[in-house]
């Protein structure tokens, strides 16, 4: 027996040994070797992360007028997971029994919470779990509807129907309706719905400098959680090229939850506040975009064209004052963005016809080869040398270099890049900016071709701004050299970055590309091209009472996208213009792209250079220029017509 016994025994504590030793193991398993994995479960749990959006830099002109702002708005989300939680519904079930009791509104905020407890428990031990969440969801729904502003059936439907955890069911509320939606919920302990906080790009003037501001876009991101998140970033534009600086960071506050799955205040250390993004400040001034806007609106109508664009650069420092192509689209809706947001002013690559003489003309006059007085014959009208065949509009005699200029001679054009030969007229193209971006901040801008091919043909061709392409932006700094002291200059269209107190965090300076001219033939240049705009020239429609003009018209033959060849009467007219003529307050170019007028012959001429004096009139008296000339009778009627 005593044998037996100590068998027994020993038997017993063997057992509780080796128990015992499979519990500590698995106990030391979980705190050592998977405290992170069950760490992790019950932060997903108790835990939950709420993303406190960055408010996104406002975009400015340069006298601090705003172009884009950011709105904070709420999305609301259902959270399938607790709604879904028999335990966290029977608090909102008890609260609807609680709140039809005689009396209810007469009692404390500590009686009612715990005669809701109370109920609550009655409720988990009399209904089965099914039966709660669907007494519950009908209770949330009639509770909700009205104040999201949704009929009961079609928030219900988008409860039941979506297969995912997380759904969104309302987007972009006012941070005051959202306030007053989560008040709703507390008062009426309705649990499984969460707020998102989000930033809603708005633009108080949506129809000015659409493509130059740009936009914003949402993209759709998802947590550690399941649950999805919108993020704003820039897609076109300004919006786009300065994403960085306008973006900030995003903070974050965290939320947490009790044994019951209720919400409890995070403490101090559970908040990382959002860091702003900066305020950009761009060259552009609203009162300026708005002359050229409306003036090209007009030229597109009275001369039947749907493209075209206009911009006014600084010559002596490069800063874009304004920006404007058409056609565009309301920056708010962004209807027809795909088919409206071509930004004419730096994409769309044209052949610019006699705008492009002044490359010839200024590059043998920088070379010593030529002076403005040089004369050269121009055959009485056509050109022929082997394959080389050049017409010019009227019969010319001898002209000198301005004259060629004046009269817009295509061979005497020729003439002169003959003189400079192939090398050095395509190193004073490249020079003068063509043929490559010209860098300035805007998503999307086109290089053009301008290239040396080798080939005479071309070459004639390009003398007179054909057989290559440029865009709009490149053909104003390349004007800008000649209204300048003869550097080419890198466009700005960033003036600086500013933070939300105003701390100026960084100015963009003049950035000089390289010389082209020297001050004296850039003069000299200006000198040619004010006659143009005087008596005898193409451009006298051009011509500013008060102000001495320079500029050059350009009439170009469009050429056949879909083949070789150019389209039958069908053209793109320019006039690039600078006033004062001998020191240039600005640079403005107009483009009109296939104007289908028959009121007059489609010219330079006759529809850009009419446009360019009406922007140039509005805009030196919105700058306060002083008149350089004085005003005759016949010029201020004139001005008047």
């Amino acid at each position: 027996m005593h044998a037996s016994f100590q068998t027994r025994c020993i038997l017993l504590c063997s057992i509780l040994v080796i128990g015992l030793s499979v519990l500590s193991g698995r106990l030391i398993q979980i705190q050592l070797v998977d405290r992170h994995h069950y760490a992790d479960n019950s932060k997903k749990t108790f835990h939950r992360i709420e993303k406190l959006p960055a408010t996104r830099g406002t975009i400015v002109d340069c006298r601090e007028e705003p172009l884009a702002k950011s709105i904070p708005v709420v999305s609301v989300f259902v959270d399938k997971n607790h709604l879904m939680d028999p335990k966290l519904a029977s608090y909102g079930l008890a609260c609807q029994e609680a709140s039809e009791e005689p009396k209810w509104n007469e009692l404390n905020p500590e009686i009612q919470r715990r005669r809701i407890h109370g109920l609550r428990g009655e409720i988990l031990a009399r209904d089965p779990a099914e039966t709660i969440v669907r007494k519950y969801i009908t209770y949330a729904v009639g509770v909700l509807a009205r104040p999201l502003g949704m009929r009961h059936d079609e928030l219900r439907e988008k409860i039941e129907s979506s297969k995912g955890k997380w759904v969104a069911i309302a987007k972009d509320f006012p941070e005051d309706t959202a306030d007053s939606l989560r008040e709703v919920m507390n008062k009426n302990w309705i649990q499984g719905f969460e707020f998102q906080n989000s930033i809603k790009r708005w633009y108080p003037v949506p129809n000015r400098a659409t493509h130059l501001i740009g936009f914003t876009g949402e993209v759709e991101e998802t947590d550690e959680q399941g649950k999805p998140e919108i993020r704003v970033v820039g897609r076109f534009g300004v919006e786009s090229s300065m994403e960085a600086y306008l973006a900030g960071r995003d903070g974050w506050r965290e939320h947490k939850r009790d044994a019951h799955g209720l919400i409890v205040p995070g403490n101090s250390a559970s908040l990382l506040p959002p860091r702003a993004g900066l305020n950009v400040q761009l060259t552009i001034d609203m009162g300026l975009q708005s002359i050229i806007e409306e003036e090209l609106d007009a030229c597109l109508a009275e001369y039947e064209s749907g493209c075209g664009a206009v911009i006014l650069m600084n010559p002596n420092n490069g800063e874009i004052l304004a920006m404007a192509s058409r056609p565009h689209f309301d920056l708010n809706l962004k209807e027809d963005v795909a088919k409206n947001g071509f930004n004419f002013a730096i994409q769309a690559i044209y052949e610019p016809g006699s705008t492009f003489k002044v490359v010839a003309t200024s590059g043998v006059l920088n070379e010593g080869l030529a002076t403005p007085f040089t004369s050269v014959f121009c055959h009485n009208g056509f050109f022929t040398e082997g394959n080389i065949q050049i017409p010019d509009h009227h019969p010319y005699g001898n002209l000198t270099l301005e004259g060629v200029l004046v009269k817009s001679s295509n061979i005497g054009a020729y003439k002169f890049a003959r003189i400079l030969g192939p090398k050095r007229f395509f190193d004073y193209t490249n020079r003068m900016g063509f043929g490559k971006k010209t860098g300035v901040l805007l998503s999307g801008e086109s290089a053009g071709i301008a290239k040396n091919t080798d080939n005479s043909v071309d070459y004639s061709r390009a003398a007179y701004g054909y057989a290559l392409n440029v865009t709009p932006l490149q053909m104003a700094c390349a004007y800008s050299v000649i209204g300048g002291n003869g550097n080419l200059l890198k466009p700005k269209i960033i003036k600086a970055l500013v933070a939300n107190d105003g701390t100026m965090v960084e100015t963009f300076a003049s950035e000089v590309v390289g010389r082209v001219l020297k001050p004296e033939n850039a003069r000299k240049m200006r000198v040619a091209l004010q006659k143009v705009t005087e008596p005898g020239g193409t451009a006298t429609l051009a011509a500013v009472p008060g102000y001495k003009t320079a500029g050059k018209t350009g009439t170009a033959k469009r050429h056949n996208p879909n083949g070789r060849g150019y389209l039958s009467n069908s053209y793109t007219v320019s006039f690039v213009g600078m006033l004062p003529a001998q020191n240039p307050a600005f640079v403005c170019i107009v483009v009109i792209d296939d104007p289908q007028t028959d009121k007059v012959t489609r010219y330079g001429g006759t529809i850009a250079a009419p446009a360019f004096k009406k922007i140039a009139t509005r805009a030196a008296a919105y700058m306060h220029l002083p008149p350089t000339e004085p005003i005759t009778p016949a010029l201020a009627k004139a001005a008047v017509l």
